[in-house]
């Protein structure tokens, strides 16, 4: 390899619903202390964010998250974590544009809320995979059961993480840049 060059860089999207874990993901794997817009929920919030399966949760990303990590010295990935609640979706065109593919967070708790992201990134015709994110004292489910439930086509990859676990995060990124490589155009 030719050390004296720059290792190429990629845009990953992590996307999903309010509260699925997102800003956690980024943070997770992230090599440099990551650029979060979290924000305290306010009075303002109430009746339009629905708390009922996040209940302990007091902020909310209002922009992006961004977070950078090096998969080896070819490739580093800048992961950009959208905002969950509808109200900000109007940014995700401009967050998505470049990007070489997208993980769809998915909580199981609620998947009934992943359908806007699936359905946007269906419309992207980005390449995009599923990660489900497993919270503490939920039932746990097979990625076939999840297939199912959100009727996913075959060729969509589902993966069961844990957005607070390094290991967990960086699987499922080197999953979603082995399709996205597979999906380039020779």
């Amino acid at each position: 390899m030719d050390r004296s060059r720059a290792p190429a860089s990629s845009k990953i999207v992590v996307a999903g619903s309010f509260g699925v874990g997102k800003t956690t993901f980024v943070g997770s794997v992230s090599e440099i202390t990551p650029l979060s817009t979290e924000a305290v929920m306010t009075r303002a919030s109430e009746g339009v964010d629905d708390l009922v399966a996040t209940p302990e949760k007091a902020t909310t990303t209002v922009a992006m998250d961004f977070g950078r990590i090096t998969l080896d010295q070819e490739m580093v990935l800048f992961l950009f974590g959208t905002p969950g609640q509808q109200r900000f979706w109007f940014m995700w065109d401009d967050i998505v544009r470049g990007a070489i593919g997208a993980v769809v967070l998915a909580d199981t708790r609620r998947l009934e809320e992943s359908f806007p992201a699936l359905d946007y990134f269906d419309g992207a015709e980005l390449p995009y995979i599923v990660a489900v994110n497993h919270f503490e004292g939920t039932p746990e489910y097979t990625e076939d059961d999840v297939r199912e439930a959100l009727a996913l086509p075959w060729h969509i990859q589902v993966v069961i993480c844990d957005a607070r676990k390094r290991h967990s995060v960086l699987e499922v990124l080197l999953a979603l840049v082995k399709q996205a490589l597979a999906a380039q155009p020779e």
